[in-house]
C-alpha cells in the first residue's frame, strides 16, 4: 500500500477539519499494521485525537469532515442521521445513458460474499437512495453527478452499476482497472453542512444542530489528476 506524509488541509478550526483524501488512503487503519497511513493517523500526529462524522471509500477520493470533539461530533452526526448534509459526487461510467436525471431507490445489502460486494437486496436491503444527473456524454462514456440520500457502503458505485452503467476502473463493480484509470473514477466534490461558529465552545455554549448561530457552509474539493486526466482524455472534442 502506498505511504503518505500528510493528507491536504482545506479547512480548520477549534471544532473541524476539512480534508481532501487522496484515492488509496484507508481511513482508518487496515488489517494488522496499525501503523499504516491512515486518515485518522495522519490527522493525529498533527492535530490530536479526532473524530469520524463520515467515510469515504479506500478508493475513492475527495473532500471529508472530521470532527476535532465528541459535541461537535454528535451534532454533525445529527444532521447525516436526519439527511440534512448534501454531498455531491463526479464519477466516469460506462456507456451513454438514455435518460438526463435517474433516481436509484434499488435496496442494498452489502458486504456479500469473499469480496464484500453490496448487492441488490429487496426482501433485506436497506432504503437506499441515489440521484444521478448526466453532465457529458462521449459515445463510449458519462460524466455523471451523484447525491446520495442514504450512506450505504458502496452505495454510488453499486447504484451506477444497477442502472446499467458502472464505474470506469471500478473492481467489484465494473470491469476493473482500466488503461485510463487504475480505480473507481469516483470523487467526492463537495459536501453542505451547518458548521459551528468559530467562537463555538461546548462548556461555554451548550447549544444544538438547529441553533441559529450554526452556519451552512460547503466545502469543496477539485479533481485529484488522474480523475481530471480521464475527464481530458475521454472528453476531448473527437477523441470518441
Amino acid at each position: 500500500m502506498a505511504e503518505y506524509a500528510a493528507v491536504d488541509i482545506l479547512y480548520l478550526d477549534s471544532n473541524l477539519i476539512v480534508l481532501d483524501k487522496p484515492a488509496g488512503l484507508p481511513v482508518l487503519p487496515e488489517g494488522w499494521d496499525r501503523d499504516a497511513s491512515s486518515v485518522v493517523g495522519l490527522l493525529g500526529q498533527d492535530h490530536g485525537r479526532v473524530w469520524m462524522v463520515h467515510r469515504l471509500d479506500k478508493l475513492t477520493s475527495g473532500v471529508m469532515v472530521v470532527a476535532r470533539n465528541p459535541e461537535v461530533h454528535r451534532h454533525l452526526n445529527a444532521q447525516f442521521e436526519a439527511h440534512e448534509v448534501v454531498k455531491i459526487y463526479h464519477a466516469v461510467a460506462l456507456g451513454a445513458p438514455r435518460w438526463k436525471l435517474k433516481q436509484a431507490k434499488h435496496p442494498l445489502r452489502a458486504n456479500v460474499g469473499h469480496r464484500h460486494r453490496t448487492v441488490l437486496d429487496a426482501s433485506e436491503g436497506k432504503p437506499s437512495r441515489t440521484d444521478f444527473r448526466v453532465l457529458k456524454t462521449a459515445p463510449r462514456h458519462t460524466l455523471l453527478e451523484a447525491r446520495p440520500h442514504t450512506g450505504r457502503t458502496h452505495q454510488i458505485r453499486a447504484h451506477a452499476y444497477l442502472l446499467g452503467h458502472p464505474l470506469i476502473g471500478d473492481p467489484l463493480y465494473g470491469p476493473g482497472p482500466s488503461q485510463l484509470i487504475a480505480r473507481p473514477a469516483l470523487h467526492a466534490l463537495s459536501i453542505e453542512l451547518k458548521v459551528p461558529p468559530l467562537e463555538w465552545n461546548a462548556a461555554a455554549l451548550p447549544i444544538g444542530v438547529d441553533d441559529d448561530r450554526w452556519e451552512v457552509r460547503t466545502f469543496s474539493a477539485g479533481y485529484p489528476d488522474d480523475l481530471q486526466g480521464l475527464i481530458d482524455s475521454v472528453f476531448a472534442p473527437g477523441r470518441e
